[in-house]
């Protein structure tokens, strides 16, 4: 017989078989890429909302003093001596808050003779904007920021007196002082206690006698009268925050002050025995003060 030889095992040959695709192939992927996105860029962040509602607020609250703070500017900016402007120069026509605009408005104009009215046009609007910007960016408790809303809404004419006439009325730097220190009492009595508030009154009443020392001993050389009113209440906001934010913006102010008086010189806009309005350098290294604590 013959030589039978075993078979090897009988080998299927191999079949490709495509398996079915899976759920969430790459076209799924995309497809939940883009309606990912799509769907954050339909979120509305409630907190960010919320805060930009806060801010038009604030910023609307603001505006809405502006007649009065103009009406300020133009009865208090005349010279020592002079009588408070009750009407246009122009014309005489009274100028008053039964009758705001558009003298009291933004355009700031008689409505007799069209002639300027107070402040320039769209000025006191400006301030007040920084001035609701800087509340917006000062953190701290509600008491907190109302006394600085006042102090705030007190600086704006004051400001803008000084750089017109060179005098801070008392009446608007003694009610600035007043009410913050009372305001800042509230604070203090509803949460902060009572050492924040006499620290605020003592570097008040510091940085007012100082500056009317300086006064007394230097004459014209020195700070006005004017000025150290207008530094109780600045004492008052930078010392509620601590004594080195006192310190703070007190170099703010001196440094702010030396730089104008620098650049002035050097453009001869002014002479070395020229008097510059010192109140707008102090309430501007206030704000620049509290902002850096803010």
């Amino acid at each position: 017989m013959g030589r039978v030889e075993r078979a090897g095992p009988i080998r299927s040959p191999k079949v490709a078989v495509d398996a079915p695709e899976a759920p969430g192939g790459v076209g799924d992927a995309q497809v939940s890429t883009e309606d990912a996105d799509l769907i954050s860029d339909r979120y509305v962040d409630p907190v960010r909302t919320s805060r930009s509602v806060s801010v038009l607020r604030r910023l609307a609250g603001a505006l809405t003093v502006a007649p009065v703070l103009r009406l300020a500017v133009a009865r208090y900016a005349v010279p020592p001596g002079v009588a408070d402007r009750v009407g246009c120069d122009g014309c005489g026509a009274a100028v008053g808050l039964d009758r705001p605009l558009p003298a009291l408005g933004p355009t700031a104009r008689c409505p007799a003779c069209a002639g300027r009215v107070g402040a320039a046009p769209f000025v006191v609007e400006a301030l007040l904007v920084v001035a609701a910007a800087v509340l917006v960016l000062v953190d701290g408790p509600l008491g907190e920021r109302v006394a600085l809303a006042w102090w705030l809404g007190c600086a704006v004419p004051l400001v803008l007196v000084d750089l017109a006439v060179h005098r801070l009325p008392d009446r608007l730097t003694w009610p600035a002082a007043v009410g913050t220190w009372a305001l800042l009492g509230v604070a203090a009595a509803t949460g902060a206690g009572a050492g924040a508030w006499l620290r605020a009154v003592t570097a008040g009443v510091a940085l007012g006698l100082a500056f009317a020392t300086t006064t007394l001993l230097l004459g014209r050389r020195g700070f006005g009268l004017g000025d150290a009113k207008l530094a109780l209440g600045v004492g008052a906001l930078l010392g509620w925050q601590g004594w080195g934010v006192v310190v703070t913006g007190l170099v703010l102010t001196f440094l702010l002050s030396a730089l104008v008086g620098v650049v002035l010189l050097a453009s001869r806009r002014v002479g070395w025995s020229s008097h510059l309005p010192f109140g707008p350098f102090l309430v501007a290294g206030t704000c620049a003060a509290l902002l850096l604590v803010g």
